[in-house]
């Protein structure tokens, strides 16, 4: 059975808004769809196009429709999630190879058989960590614990995994836990 390698990163609820300070992975456009086409057309929240810079008034804007403070994980969130990722993967029969779980986000580094989407992967990460999560600490107050969608990152040879994986178990920043086969979290 021929597998596809992916890393996936998903945000938490309202820890990284359109027009960040920090930049931010936005579908900008320099026009509406009802104008005519220039060639001008920006879209940054396509692999390989610039993150958006800040922007203080879309920033803003976000902030004002937050249901909720953003939700920030500490040490018991990212063990209760860490340990419904592998159950997730070991149930889909999919190899996961490692996690790191910071406050604000997750990186996965998985293998699954190439007809399963990078969108299912993610998806039922998200969706079952989700239920872990409420399950044993009550369903945060905006009512969901992620942002929509998330990254997936296609890798593609052993070169690219070998990277993805040294970023996601060394390269983060203050990381709540992180995992890889045969490690304790």
């Amino acid at each position: 059975m021929s597998l596809a390698h992916w890393l996936l990163t998903s945000t938490t609820y309202g820890s990284w808004l359109p027009g960040d300070p920090r930049g931010s992975v936005t579908s900008v456009r320099d026009y509406r769809a009802d104008d005519r086409r220039t060639g001008s057309r920006v879209e940054h929240d396509r692999p390989g196009t610039p993150w958006e810079p800040a922007c203080p008034g879309l920033y803003r804007s976000a902030q004002s429709l937050l249901k909720s403070p953003p939700v920030v994980f500490d040490r018991p969130h990212a063990l209760a999630l860490v340990e419904q990722f592998v159950e997730t993967a070991r149930r889909r029969d999919w190899r996961l190879l490692a996690v790191a779980v910071m406050a604000t986000h997750f990186h996965i580094v998985v293998a699954a058989p190439q007809q399963v989407s990078a969108d299912k992967l993610l998806g039922d990460f998200k969706a079952w960590g989700s239920r872990a999560l409420s399950a044993r600490l009550g369903k945060p107050a905006s009512g969901t614990w992620w942002t929509a969608g998330g990254s997936k990152r296609y890798k593609g040879d052993e070169r690219a995994i070998h990277a993805a994986l040294q970023y996601v178990l060394h390269k983060q920043h203050a990381p709540l836990v992180t995992w890889r086969p045969n490690s304790e979290s």
